[in-house]
């Protein structure tokens, strides 16, 4: 299943004969960057559970180019689904049943690097990172500040900063894609209550302010490129019908380098799919 931890050295292909555009130095634009593609992202709080609700029938029909999923919460052998057409990029959490995530892509990656390389950040299958000849993909499943906020100064003080590290360094050699559980409502236009939430995980200021920083190193919140309306969420609590009365969280992202906006086409967030207290969010790249 290609669940090996390899890294090849970094560096672009370019082997088009579209010589159009300047790509972080390349003179001319890879053949798969000239495809559109569809890339969809997903919490699915459970792979297993999520294939008894539907997801499978979901799947075949959507037939995006790229599937990252978040909070898979199992390791390959456990679910018995072939995602036939897809290479798929495992990373399961070592603590049974827990976070976890998967790439699944149609086409096959140049590389594949499974964590920061950094153990005691690794343990969790928080982060899987895909090359391709224009760009690298990043599936991310950001630790959540938990209740009490007793985790808010890791995930503040220490993972934030390793991700947007580990980001900028992939963007000193290609455009960058990251998509993802982000675990934070940046503005309050991302939550239904934000004046009741102010002191809980996932939209303190110092979680915000820690996305904020993605912001202003130069990533692009694709959503709202497109969108600026209120009450477009991807996360509902299960309690006291949430989802029914769209009390919910925009806690799931895609970000896109810079440099890369020209080339998207679309984004949104599917909030009519079911089986998750998530719903999967979206972009289209051409």
């Amino acid at each position: 299943m290609n669940k090996g931890k390899t890294r090849r050295n970094i560096g672009g292909l370019c082997k088009s004969t579209a010589e159009k555009l300047d790509l972080r130095g390349q003179k001319c634009l890879p053949t798969d960057f000239l495809m559109p593609k569809t890339y969809l992202s997903w919490n699915v709080n459970g792979l297993r559970a999520v294939l008894k609700k539907g997801f499978a029938d979901w799947f075949v029909e959507t037939d995006p180019d790229v599937l990252c999923l978040q909070e898979i919460k199992a390791e390959n052998y456990q679910v018995d689904y072939e995602f036939s057409g897809y290479n798929q990029y495992w990373h399961s959490a070592q603590q049974k049943g827990y976070s976890g995530t998967l790439i699944l892509s149609k086409v096959k990656p140049m590389s594949v690097q499974y964590g920061f390389g950094i153990e005691e950040h690794d343990q969790e299958g928080r982060v899987i990172t895909v090359e391709y000849t224009s760009h690298f993909l990043v599936n991310v499943y950001t630790p959540n500040s938990k209740n009490e906020l007793r985790r808010l100064d890791y995930r503040t003080q220490v993972w934030d900063r390793l991700f947007l590290e580990h980001l900028k360094n992939l963007e000193n050699h290609k455009p960058v894609i990251t998509c993802g559980d982000f675990n934070v409502a940046h503005k309050e236009i991302d939550l239904k209550n934000p004046k009741t939430n102010t002191r809980n995980a996932g939209f303190t200021i110092e979680e915000r302010n820690e996305f904020d920083n993605y912001i202003k190193a130069g990533f692009i919140d694709t959503f709202r490129e497109f969108n600026q309306d209120p009450d477009q969420y991807s996360w509902w609590s299960f309690r006291s019908g949430a989802r029914e009365r769209n009390v919910g969280w925009r806690i799931d992202y895609f970000l896109i380098s810079e440099g890369f906006r020209k080339h998207l086409k679309n984004a949104f967030i599917l909030q009519e799919v079911m089986g998750s207290d998530h719903c999967p969010v979206g972009i289209e790249i051409r």
